[in-house]
């Protein structure tokens, strides 16, 4: 799986498209892994190309957060699609990890 990325100063802005689920979820995983190296400040998703994403996807996630939080490096998400965004406010992922609407908004938030 291909994520394709942009890089803004320091910040990493990934922006996976399709579907996330458990048959990708790995794939999706080492993707976000690979795109990630020590230079990054900030990371992004970027999630308005994002139709589905399962439980799995949300660990994924979940897991990113918090290795990235352990390294001191800023995380938010932005611009995520109704369907995803209706997923992350049933379980909760919209208190756990911070969000904005617009991609300029998450790079404003950058400190």
């Amino acid at each position: 799986m291909e994520i394709p990325s942009d890089h803004i100063n320091n910040t990493l802005i990934l922006k996976p498209g399709g579907r996330v689920d458990g048959q990708n979820a790995l794939e999706f995983q080492a993707a976000i892994d690979s795109a990630i190296d020590a230079t990054n400040d900030s990371v992004i998703l970027e999630l308005s190309d994002l139709s589905y994403i399962s439980s799995a996807g949300l660990r994924v996630i979940l897991l990113l957060a918090k290795t990235l939080r352990s390294r001191n490096v800023q995380f938010s998400m932005c611009s995520i699609s109704d369907t995803v965004k209706d997923v992350f406010e049933i379980s909760g992922f919209g208190k756990i990890i911070l969000t904005h609407a617009t991609r300029d908004d998450a790079l404003a938030s950058i400190k």
